[in-house]
């Protein structure tokens, strides 16, 4: 197993299209690339949208592959499972896909004020004792508020069901616009081919039988916003 992920963290580094930034580059710095990515990474002016927490990178190879016409980028600390989706990226050729090895509260040392159009978050760690490490608390809603253009759209899909509440009562305290809300995606008439694309942890979610949710809503950039009173 060792071998395994040194061979793959080797060819990691021969990727063009995966950044990984030391800590020292990025910590109270800015990437080389923030403010930059359509000009000197993808080379087009298409939108950029962001899967956080990118596992395997199923949702962002999968995304890509529906919509050649916008830019995706996976971000992930950790490479031995981002090195799946970043090897099915260049194995296939795609010029669409980007992948960021970092830590998700780093994220403002990457993109600039409006350079995402959305973001997706896929089966995060729930944090059920930590809500400031979730990433839809307010602490992570202020950075995406940063890098996000106005009324830029989020997307959570998860299994846990505490996640999925929480996160709907901080939409829902904070006036913030949901465009669509189930806590049940795979019984609901939403399902089309994005929402479809399951990850790893997904598949093996839903073998447990338990039911997937699903939240969009709008994000004000504007707006400071209140955690809930129940955590």
């Amino acid at each position: 197993m060792a071998k395994r992920k040194l061979a793959r963290f080797a060819e990691m580094n021969t990727f063009n299209h995966v950044i990984q930034a030391e800590f020292k580059e990025v910590f109270r710095n800015d990437y080389k690339l923030k403010g930059n990515w359509n000009k000197e990474f993808f080379k087009n002016n298409n939108p950029i949208i962001l899967e956080l927490g990118c596992g395997k990178g199923e949702y962002t190879v999968g995304l890509a592959k529906q919509n050649p016409q916008i830019n995706f980028i996976g971000v992930d600390i950790k490479g031995a499972r981002m090195w799946r989706g970043a090897k099915t990226a260049a194995d296939s050729g795609m010029k669409n896909v980007g992948f960021v090895r970092t830590r998700i509260d780093l994220i403002n040392s990457f993109f600039a004020e409006s350079e995402i159009s959305e973001i997706w978050i896929t089966f995060p760690d729930p944090q059920p004792k930590k809500y400031f490490k979730r990433l839809t608390s307010t602490r992570f809603l202020g950075y995406y508020q940063k890098l996000i253009k106005p009324f830029g759209l989020i997307h959570l899909k998860t299994d846990s069901q505490e996640l999925f509440n929480y996160t709907k009562e901080l939409v829902e305290l904070n006036k913030l616009e949901a465009i669509v809300c189930t806590d049940n995606l795979y019984n609901s008439e939403i399902v089309d081919s994005i929402l479809s694309i399951k990850t790893f942890y997904e598949q093996q979610f839903l073998q447990q039988g338990k039911p997937i949710t699903y939240i969009k809503f709008k994000l004000d950039i504007q707006k400071t916003l209140e955690e809930p009173e129940d955590k």
